[in-house]
This record gives structure tokens, sequence and C-alpha cells, in this order.
């Protein structure tokens, strides 16, 4: 199966490689990057020197066309809008690591992304790309929209409570710390080493542009009309994220009865880890023991005095919240086993 990733030399672009260079069941025929056309994959990713000798393309899409049966879109958001829909019309399939089809209401990116959607069609026949959600229409798809990294570890997180209906559903209140690369590989002021090493920083108190995925999703799978709140932070490490989702119980249960709820609607799937320790370093769920790998560490704790089930959830947000998440549909799309190129322990310790 040749594979192509248009927008190839940011960090999402440089773990899609990682991963695909040791797929056993692709090859990598065409790598594309406007900034370093010519110039060899591994001198823009280092970790990847000896296992590859591929050079960058400049992008074309008839060169696209023809070179590849499948293509990863790691493009800047508002870009793969425009260029998915040729990219269609030959008959490849699109995995798009953007925002662009992640939305189903067209009206949506007015609010959220300041833009007009350009082909608002398309939005309804894109499969929003989270596998333990929507693993069998992925599996039919012509296109699929990956989701955010902040947003894909809130509902993974928030997805068996909801359907039980047992929080309420205007009061979510979703806290998210995250990674200097999830500001990607181009460099600017506050990514700067001396304004960002050693930070707490809340960078989007209220409004962040995840939070239209997450009441998306979670109302998709209540039927609840879900209203969230969701704050963002950076904070000094590269990669990983936390989510501390903070929701109101509608009923009493007991500790018991969440797991049941949890182990239920996970069961049998292959990259999803539930963390509630009575013993060790690492009791709940910490981004620390995920790194480089698909897996998503899901924990809660119950407040009893407030009525408040805390749930929280750890991903490496270049993996399970890009690439990782990616390969995943990529290979329940093509009918590949869904772990295929992504058994891997964590690196630890890093």
């Amino acid at each position: 199966m040749r594979i192509g990733v248009i927008g190839g030399s940011g960090y999402t672009g440089g773990e899609l490689l990682r991963f695909l260079l040791l797929h056993p069941k692709i090859e990598i025929t065409h790598i594309t990057s406007r900034e370093y056309a010519g110039e060899y994959v591994f001198r823009v990713h280092p970790n990847l020197r000896g296992l590859t000798k591929l050079q960058f393309d400049k992008p074309n899409l008839s060169k696209t066309t023809s070179l590849c049966d499948l293509v990863f879109m790691a493009t800047p958001h508002g870009v793969s809008s425009k260029l998915v829909p040729k990219i269609l019309e030959v008959g490849l399939k699109v995995i798009d690591l953007s925002a662009d089809f992640r939305l189903k209401n067209p009206s949506e990116y007015e609010k959220w992304y300041g833009w007009q959607h350009p082909y608002p069609e398309l939005l309804k026949e894109a499969v929003y790309g989270v596998p333990e959600l929507y693993r069998d229409k992925i599996k039919n798809a012509k296109l699929v929209a990956c989701p955010g990294c902040m947003a894909v570890v809130a509902i993974l997180s928030l997805a068996p409570i909801f359907k039980e209906k047992m929080v309420e559903e205007d009061r979510v209140v979703v806290d998210v710390k995250i990674g200097s690369s999830g500001a990607g590989a181009k460099p600017t002021r506050s990514t700067h080493h001396s304004e960002r090493y050693g930070v707490i920083r809340p960078y989007k108190p209220a409004g962040h542009r995840h939070t239209a995925e997450i009441e998306q999703e979670l109302k998709a799978i209540s039927g609840l009309n879900v209203k969230v709140s969701m704050s963002a932070h950076a904070v000094n490490i590269v990669r990983g994220v936390l989510s501390t989702s903070h929701t109101f119980l509608t009923k009493k249960v007991s500790t018991a009865e969440i797991w049941k709820i949890y182990r239920s609607f996970y069961k049998d799937e292959p990259f999803i880890r539930f963390v509630k320790d009575k013993k060790g370093l690492y009791k709940l769920p910490d981004p620390k023991i995920v790194l480089g790998s698909n897996f998503c560490d899901i924990g809660f704790e119950l407040d009893e005095h407030c009525s408040r089930l805390v749930v929280l959830g750890a991903i490496d947000n270049l993996v399970k919240g890009a690439a990782g998440i990616a390969i995943q549909n990529m290979n329940i799309l093509l009918g590949f086993d869904e772990k295929e190129g992504l058994v891997q322990p964590p690196i630890h310790p890093v």
C-alpha cells in the first residue's frame, strides 16, 4: 500500500514517519514540504537517520495522486480543506490530522476558527477518527478527520459516563495541561526557551477551539445538550497532555459502579489503560508514563463531599493525540490489524 504524507516536516509529520517507516504493510512513496523540498528527511527529523534516505518533495497534487493510494494530511489548519476534495476526486483515501473536517456543523468553523468552510458538504462525509467510538464507520470511510490532541483525551475520559447520563450536562469543566510540542515546530517568542522554560502558563482559560469537538462528541454519545468549560495551560514538558475533568453526579454511585461502567465501555480496547492504583508512584494517569506510545490512560476519583466525579486522562499529544491515532485509523481503514506498527511500550524514564 503506497502512502503519502503531505506536510511532513513538522513534529506530527515526523512522528507519522517514525511509525510508518517500521510498518510492515505499507510503503512511503511521497513526503512533501515547501520549506525543505529536496532535503533528506533525516536532516529535518534526525531521529530517523539510518532508517530512511527519502527526500522531501515540493507539493505537487498530480504527483501525490499518481504515487499514493492513501494520503495523510499533516498541514496547518485551513490548508487541507482546499486540497482534500481534489485528492478524493481521484479515488484516494485521506486521513486528515488538521481541524478542517472535524466539526459537523459548518457554522462552528466561523465561531471557533474564524473562517467559512469551503466544502461544507464534505463535513457530513468525514468520519471523526476516534476508533474507540467510530470503528465501524472508519472501516468504510474515504475521509477520516483525526481529533485534536486535547479534545481526544477529554472525550475518551468522559464518554462512558456521558453515555450513562449520570452527570450534569451543563456543568463540565475540562482543565488541560500540555507540553511545548503542542505548539508545533515553528518557533515563536512564546516558545523561545527563555520564555517557555519553567512555565505553568494559562494560555487559553476560556474559548479554546477543542471545546467544540468535546461538546460535539459528548452530545452525540449522550443525546444531551452538553456544555463544556475548557481551560488550557502550557506546562514545562515537551510531550504529553493531562486532562482533569470535573463533572457533577446526578445520582449516587459507588467507586465499584464507576469501575464497571468504564471497563464495560472499553472492553478489549487495545490502547485504553486504566490507572487507579493504591500502590506505586503513579497512582493516577500521568503523561510521563505514556510518552512515545499510543496509549490513553484513564483514571478517576470520586468526591462524595460535593457529588463530584473527577476524571483524568493522559496521552502523548504527538502519538495518541496525532500520529498514532492516525495510523490506528489507517490500519482499520485498510483492513490491517488495528495494532499493526503501534504496539510498543512507552519510554521510561524520560
